[in-house]
């Protein structure tokens, strides 16, 4: 289900960064909240995944700080201007409800710098769900493109007699997925239009340090 809703968007998604951003040297950056901190690290600096990827991380020392942190108001907006979101750039935003006041403000601080959002989040739960911003809106109601991880209401899938709350939360694998299907498609986005696809490989293989050595000088600490 993932792939058959997700996988044509996550392509769009290419194109809006693709299109001659990179080689202007706009830049793409990553960051979710909550439990969807996680995305910006599938896609940050690991085997197989794109050099230019700048993560804006979230996560905390913690476990339930980032519930708290993803609801505060203002935070967001220090985040965009330390990072230095600018014009042309693409901010990709994963929150699967979508309701709370960080990937809001960083989707609405993003638009206000003339980047471009892609927002990562299960719509059968931000449509059941207000939003917790004065603004009113939820993500996908401010993002120009929308990934539907196709979770469920509260992320959690199965229900076992006897026990009152569901488990196996969906949305950490749904996204997983959805990175690697936005990696394929910018890389081949870039290739048919000859640019150089810088790519990490495994540190645990063999004469991979000084490729990605290289990658790491050029490409990481773009902020």
């Amino acid at each position: 289900m993932v792939r058959k809703v997700s996988i044509e968007t996550c392509s769009q998604e290419s194109r809006h960064f693709s299109d001659e951003r990179f080689k202007e040297g706009h830049k793409f950056f990553v960051s979710g909240s909550g439990h969807s901190h996680t995305m910006a690290e599938e896609m940050y600096a690991r085997a197989g995944g794109l050099a230019f990827v700048v993560p804006i991380f979230t996560m905390t020392e913690h476990p339930t700080k980032s519930s708290h942190i993803e609801r505060l108001s203002g935070y967001a907006k220090i985040l965009a201007e330390l990072y230095g979101i600018s014009c042309g750039d693409v901010v990709l935003i994963a929150s699967n409800s979508g309701r709370n006041a960080y990937p809001i403000e960083l989707a609405l601080e993003a638009k206000s710098r003339a980047a471009h959002v892609v927002a990562i989040t299960s719509m059968k739960h931000t449509t059941a769900q207000s939003s917790r911003h004065s603004c009113g809106k939820n993500l996908y109601q401010i993002a120009d493109i929308v990934i539907d991880n196709c979770g469920e209401v509260g992320d959690c899938a199965l229900s076992i007699d006897g026990l009152d709350a569901k488990f196996c939360p969906t949305s950490s694998m749904a996204n997983s997925f959805i990175a690697q299907c936005i990696n394929v498609a910018c890389a081949e986005y870039l290739i048919e239009h000859n640019v150089e696809v810088p790519v990490f490989s495994s540190l645990n293989c063999d004469g991979t340090e000084e490729r990605n050595n290289k990658l790491f000088k050029k490409y990481t600490r773009m902020y």
